[in-house]
C-alpha cells in the first residue's frame, strides 16, 4: 500500500514540474537575427539577446501586442 501511495506522490509532483517547464517557453515567438542579436517577442514585448547568450532585454513595454 505504501510502495503504491509512494507511486502516486512522485508522479504528481512530476508532473507538477513538467507543466512548470512547459509553461514558461510557450510564448516564445517570431526570432529574428541580423547575426549579433536575436530578437523575439515574448508575452507580447518585444526583446533582444545576443546570439551567444545572455540576459534577454526588454525593448518594449506597451499594454497591446507588438
Amino acid at each position: 500500500m505504501l510502495k503504491i501511495l509512494f507511486f502516486y506522490i512522485v508522479m504528481a509532483v512530476g508532473l507538477v514540474f513538467t507543466a512548470q517547464a512547459a509553461e514558461e517557453t510557450r510564448l516564445l515567438r517570431f526570432p529574428a537575427t541580423n547575426g549579433n542579436e536575436i530578437v523575439f517577442t515574448y508575452a507580447g514585448d518585444l526583446y533582444k539577446v545576443s546570439v551567444n547568450g545572455g540576459e534577454a532585454i526588454r525593448l518594449t513595454s506597451h499594454v497591446g501586442n507588438e
